[in-house]
Order: C-alpha cells, then structure tokens, then sequence
C-alpha cells in the first residue's frame, strides 16, 4: 500500500507538478533523505514565512513559497498589497496594539532564551500579547531597531512607547513597576471582555 502511494506521487513530481523531485521510490526513507543533504521534514512540509502573533492567533503576513500551491489558492499579503512601508508598518503595531513585543520566534513557541522570558514575564499579568517574529523578515528586523534606536532583541513596548528588553521587563516585574504600567491594558481588556 505504502510503495503504491509513494509510486504515485513520485510520478505527480516528474510530471512537474512539485518543482523537487522525490528520490526514486527504493531509496524513499528519512536516513536516505538525511544522506542527501535534505531533511525528511523538508520532503513533507512548506514553512509559510512571515508571520504576525495577536492575541495568541497567529497570521501569515507573506505568501509562502510553496510550488505546489497554485497561485489562485495561495494567501494574499494585505501588508504587501495596502502600499504601507516597513517603518508605517512598525507604527502602526505599536500604536494598535497595547502589548507589542518583537521577537525571536512568536510567543507560543520563542526561539531564544531572552524572547522567552519577555513572553513568560508579560504572560504572568494577562494582558492581550501582540508579536511579530523578526527572524522571518530582516528588514523588519531593521524597521524595529530604526523606530526603537535599540539594537537587541527582543524589544517591548506597552502603550506605544518603548520599554526596552526582557532584562528591563524582568527588573520592572521584580520591582513592581511593569504592574503598574500594565494596570490600564488589564482594566481595559476587562471592560472589553
């Protein structure tokens, strides 16, 4: 059962419908894959790039690059079509969004120890958490450092004004100061809710 599925979708790659070949249906196993220089899940899975955290919801703010994706079924990017730049794009995060935090990875899943600590810290006081993953986008990455005049991540900003990294939030919560700063985002989600 398996070699007959595995047959018909090799043929649907040589028939140029994906734009990789699979290896030849004898050689299909994850060591043979990792022997050639590609990964097992590289065979299986396209990554959408670009990506927006809001409220725990994640969105895809680019197309993925997916060749087996007709281009009538692929996502449109709002951001690339509504004619807004980079740094537009940087103000307007931080001023519709009363928790913004840029980031390596997205909260549910950070991609550095400082990202991490940044999110479990602003986690601890229940407020609506906005994020975008900077490692997806280096001229995002750029726009941030550029608006912020801060060269590391992550960076945080709560009510539209920057407060700094995940060694500020944590000595603010230590002392007391980040429930303070965070006390009119939570009365407000509460009315909200």
């Amino acid at each position: 059962m398996w070699r007959r599925l595995y047959t018909q979708l090799h043929r649907l790659a040589v028939a140029n419908v994906s734009s990789s070949p699979l290896p030849p249906p004898s050689h299909f196993r994850p060591a043979a894959a990792l022997r050639s220089g590609r990964s097992f899940a590289s065979y299986s899975s396209v990554k959408a790039a670009g990506s927006f955290s809001h409220h725990g919801m994640q969105y895809s703010t680019t197309v993925p690059n997916d060749p087996d994706t007709h281009e009538d079924f692929r996502p449109t990017s709002k951001l690339e079509s509504s004619g807004l730049s980079l740094k537009d794009i940087v103000e307007q995060d931080v001023k519709d969004n009363p928790v913004m935090i840029y980031m390596k990875g997205v909260p549910d899943l950070p991609r550095c120890g400082f990202s991490s600590l940044a999110v479990r810290v602003l986690k601890e006081y229940n407020v609506p958490l906005s994020a975008r993953n900077i490692l997806e986008d280096p001229e995002l990455k750029n726009a941030v450092k550029q608006h912020s005049h801060w060269p590391t991540f992550p960076q945080i900003f709560i009510n539209g004004e920057f407060i700094g990294g995940s060694d500020i939030i944590l000595s603010m919560h230590q002392s007391g100061e980040l429930k303070e700063k965070l006390k009119a985002v939570a009365a407000h989600q509460g009315r909200s809710d």
